[in-house]
C-alpha cells in the first residue's frame, strides 16, 4: 500500500509573530471569491449608500470585535477585500488566523475613507464569520480526538464557489484537507462500484487508466467500502490502493446521549491490521467523534464541518476619525 500526500493550503502556520501564509495558488482562487463577492454587492452602480450617504474625504476606523468565543479565520482574507475596495484602506490586527479569542475582545482596526470601509465591510465580515466558525468547529474537534492523534480531515461538502475558502477555514482550524476536487485524487465511491460492476473491477479499471495516462504515480486512490466483506476484497487490492474509506460503519444507538455503536467499525480495523491506512466517515459529528477516534482509525472525515456552518459573531464598529 502506499501512504496519500496530505493537503495543506497554507505554507505555514501562525506563530506568536507571524501570520500563517496561504501557497500563490489559493491566493488567486480567493481573490476570485473576493472579486465575485464585491462584484455581487456593488455591480455597475456601486454603493449607492455610501456614495450618497457619507460625505468625500471622511476618514473612519473600523474595530474588529469578537462577540463570542472561538478561533479566528479569514483575517488575511478581510485584508484582500478591502485592498481590492480601496487600496489606501489600512488593516492592522492584533490576533492572527488560528489564534483563539474570547467574547468582548478587539482584535483589529481598519483605517481609511469611509465610503471604502463601509463598502468592504459586509464582505469582509462574512468571510471571516463563515471561516471562524469553520477554524473553530474543526478545531474543537480536534481537540476532542487529540488522545488518540486521529487525523481530522474536511470533505467536498463546501459551499458552492467557495471550496477554498472553507478548506482554508479547516486548515487555520488545525483540521488536514482532503481531496480538493475531483481532479486531484481518484475515490471509488458506491455508485462508482455499481457502475464498474464491482469494487474490483473498478479498481482494476482505474490503475489501467491512470497508467494510459501515465499519472499512477501521481494520483491516489481510495475505494470506500460499506461491508466487512468489501473491507476483504479492498485489501486483496491493497498494493493498488492508497486508502480504504470505512463508510457508515457507526450507527447512533442513543441520540438523547449521542452514544454510537463502533461494532462494525472496529472489526474493519481488526481486519485490516494495520496493512493500509483508513478512513472512518459517517455520523460524525462533535458529539459521537471521539467514541470513532477510540477504535484506533487512522483518519476521520466530516462534512459538518463545512455543511452545517455555525458562523462566529464578528462585529466591526465604526468611527469618524476626520472629515471635511
Amino acid at each position: 500500500a502506499h501512504s496519500i500526500p496530505f493537503h495543506s493550503i497554507l505554507t505555514s502556520t501562525s506563530t506568536s509573530t507571524t501570520a500563517p501564509a496561504m501557497d500563490a495558488f489559493t491566493v488567486k482562487e480567493i481573490q476570485k471569491v473576493i472579486d465575485a463577492g464585491l462584484a455581487e454587492d456593488l455591480q455597475d452602480l456601486g454603493d449607492l449608500s455610501s456614495q450618497s450617504a457619507v460625505p468625500k474625504g471622511c476618514i473612519a476606523r473600523g474595530r474588529f470585535l469578537a462577540k463570542a468565543d472561538g478561533v479566528l479565520a479569514g483575517l488575511e482574507v478581510a485584508r484582500m477585500v478591502f485592498a481590492s475596495v480601496d487600496p489606501s484602506v489600512k488593516v492592522t490586527f492584533t490576533k492572527y488566523d488560528g489564534d483563539k479569542v474570547t467574547k468582548g475582545t478587539y482584535f483589529g482596526n481598519v483605517d481609511g475613507p469611509a465610503s471604502s470601509v463601509l463598502t468592504g465591510e459586509r464582505l469582509a465580515l462574512n468571510l471571516m464569520q463563515r471561516m471562524s466558525g469553520i477554524a473553530t468547529q474543526t478545531n474543537t474537534m480536534i481537540e476532542l480526538v487529540r488522545p488518540y492523534r486521529t487525523k481530522i480531515l474536511d470533505t467536498r461538502k463546501t459551499a458552492p464557489g467557495l471550496r477554498y475558502v472553507d478548506k482554508l477555514a479547516c486548515n487555520i482550524g488545525g483540521g488536514t484537507n482532503h481531496r480538493m476536487g475531483l481532479y486531484d485524487m481518484i475515490m471509488i465511491k458506491d455508485n462508482h462500484i455499481t457502475s464498474a460492476g464491482g469494487l474490483t473491477n473498478a479498481v482494476e479499471k482505474v490503475v489501467k487508466w491512470l497508467d494510459c495516462k501515465g499519472l499512477r504515480s501521481k494520483i491516489p486512490i481510495e475505494v470506500e467500502t460499506r461491508t466487512l466483506d468489501e473491507v476483504k476484497e479492498a485489501l486483496t487490492l491493497k498494493s493498488k490502493i492508497h486508502r480504504v474509506m470505512l463508510d457508515n460503519m457507526t450507527k447512533i444507538v442513543d441520540k438523547k446521549i449521542n452514544r454510537v455503536d463502533t461494532t462494525m467499525l472496529q472489526k474493519a480495523l481488526g481486519l485490516i491490521k494495520g496493512q493500509i491506512s483508513t478512513e472512518a466517515s459517517g455520523n460524525i459529528t462533535l458529539e459521537t467523534v471521539k467514541q470513532v477516534a477510540a477504535t484506533g482509525v487512522d483518519m476521520i472525515s466530516s462534512g459538518a464541518l463545512t455543511h452545517s456552518v455555525t458562523a462566529l459573531d464578528i462585529s466591526l464598529k465604526i468611527k469618524l476619525l476626520s472629515k471635511i
